[in-house]
């Protein structure tokens, strides 16, 4: 059997999920422009809109059928690049309102906005709607496809995803220079313009350029189980000669 050299779609679907904010919802049926979305993904990977007095789902009853767009963005110098986009389908539902708090305080943590407060005080003002995944559509770079919804609810996140985050904005910010070298001592040619652009518990992505990039897999040895294992594989790869 081959080894696993990066996660599995779902599992991939999920992080990028994770991470990501809405940007679009458009309604079934609707003839009218996707509607501009606020809002974030909650912990069970379900899209969570924050609606507004006067927006067209706000006074909904019926559970519409929606399309929600997630982006997933890496900022890489001056460049705000896309990761990965996520059609979310399936129907609007109100939030619990035992589950409100929790949710408002889950997706604040990515996509904080101050609307979240006003949520809270259970007055008539913005409510939170959250999305009964039916399917999900994902374009990541040269993949593409369709997970349903069991697939995609029952995968996970990568568990080393906040450590793996923090670990690629502190190499994008402080060792590009010894990134460039090492990638250049492994393809045994100068690799100028390189970013760390994906990291996981399988391997590395380096993106090379910023404009019609290059991107370089670097699969672990064996996958990472803990956030001390990958922050070695990430010093071994820096340190490179």
């Amino acid at each position: 059997m081959p080894p696993v050299i990066a996660p599995p779609i779902p599992e991939r679907v999920r992080t990028l999920a994770a991470g990501a904010a809405p940007t679009h919802v458009s309604i079934a049926g609707d003839t009218s422009p996707a509607l501009p979305a606020r809002g974030g993904v909650d912990t069970a990977g379900r899209p969570v809109l924050l609606v507004l007095p006067g927006d067209p789902l706000y006074d909904a009853r019926d559970e519409p059928v929606v399309t929600v767009d997630l982006t997933s963005n890496r900022s890489l110098g001056k460049h705000e690049l896309s990761r990965g986009l996520l059609k979310v389908q399936g129907w609007a539902q109100a939030v619990p309102v035992a589950e409100v708090r929790r949710t408002a305080v889950a997706i604040a943590e990515r996509c904080p906005d101050e609307a979240l407060f006003e949520v809270l005080e259970g007055t008539d003002g913005p409510r939170l709607l959250r999305v009964d995944v039916s399917r999900v559509i994902y374009l990541t770079g040269p993949e593409s496809g369709v997970l349903d919804a069991e697939e995609y609810l029952g995968a996970t996140p990568d568990p080393l995803m906040g450590e793996a985050e923090r670990m690629v904005q502190h190499v994008n910010g402080a060792h590009r220079r010894q990134l460039e070298t090492a990638l250049g001592s492994l393809l045994a040619e100068p690799v100028p313009g390189a970013w760390l652009w994906e990291l996981d518990r399988f391997g590395a992505t380096v993106r090379c350029g910023v404009e019609d990039p290059t991107l370089i897999r670097l699969p672990w040895p064996s996958p990472m189980t803990d956030a001390e294992s990958l922050e070695h594989a990430v010093r071994c790869l820096l340190c490179h000669r």
